[in-house]
């Protein structure tokens, strides 16, 4: 693991989609899982750490998708942390409904051919949800009081998490970074680029100190000004 900040980790050699950990003094909180080979990767790095794999109570996804919710069932069963997720992701999560993807003829040159190939109805493991959040929420217990944002576009129900006195924020993927440039998220696995673009907007109004990212390395310094930066573009 790695620090970001005072009691604030992300987990490392993941291969597909960052993992937040969140230490309060009574419990720990993850922050979405990864893909499926993530869940014995992070309850090694947790062990190796000093952590008992029972010590997480709470996991918060900010949407359903296979990068994200792919180590839930295992960390689930491992852990038997209290699962939390929006109510528009959540049938997604327990394996009711497939995850909403934009349609082929929405799309165009690569993107179009792709999502023509890719499996259309699937549904990913089931893992039961035992919390909805949704804008406007605070999960009082984690972090001295997280807020919840709702921020769709990339997913209809995807949500980000928002600590105002610290001014953190974890954006799933909003705003994705690679090779330490930001990024909208890929047109292929986005429903509705213009919301997305309009979440954009509402993150950064918030003026964040530390963008937490679910893919790339987290924005700790000049946070604000990089990220208003990039939404000045997007909006173009």
């Amino acid at each position: 693991m790695k620090q970001i900040a005072p009691g604030l980790y992300t987990f490392t050699g993941l291969l597909a989609g960052r993992v937040y950990l969140i230490q309060d003094d009574a419990a720990l909180t993850l922050i979405d899982t990864g893909i499926a080979s993530a869940a014995d990767k992070i309850v090694k790095q947790l062990r190796q750490a000093g952590h008992q794999p029972s010590d997480v109570k709470h996991i918060l996804i900010t949407h359903a998708h296979p990068d994200h919710i792919g180590g839930l069932p295992k960390l689930k069963a491992t852990t038997g942390a209290q699962v939390m997720c929006s109510t528009i992701e959540r049938p997604v999560v327990e394996g009711q409904k497939p995850i909403p993807r934009p349609a082929p003829d929405e799309l165009a040159g690569v993107a179009r051919f792709l999502s023509k190939r890719m499996p259309s109805g699937k549904t990913e493991p089931p893992t039961p949800v035992d919390r909805e959040i949704n804008d406007g929420d605070i999960v009082a217990e984690v972090m001295g009081g997280l807020h919840i944002i709702g921020t769709p576009g990339h997913a209809p129900g995807h949500i980000s998490f928002w600590q105002p006195e610290r001014r953190i924020l974890f954006l799933g993927d909003v705003i994705m970074r690679f090779f330490g440039r930001m990024r909208e998220p890929f047109r292929i696995v986005t429903v509705d680029p213009a919301q997305n673009r309009q979440s954009i907007q509402r993150i950064v109004a918030l003026e964040p100190s530390v963008a937490c990212f679910g893919h790339g390395t987290p924005l700790t310094e000049q946070a604000t000004e990089r990220l208003k930066a990039f939404a000045t573009k997007t909006a173009r």
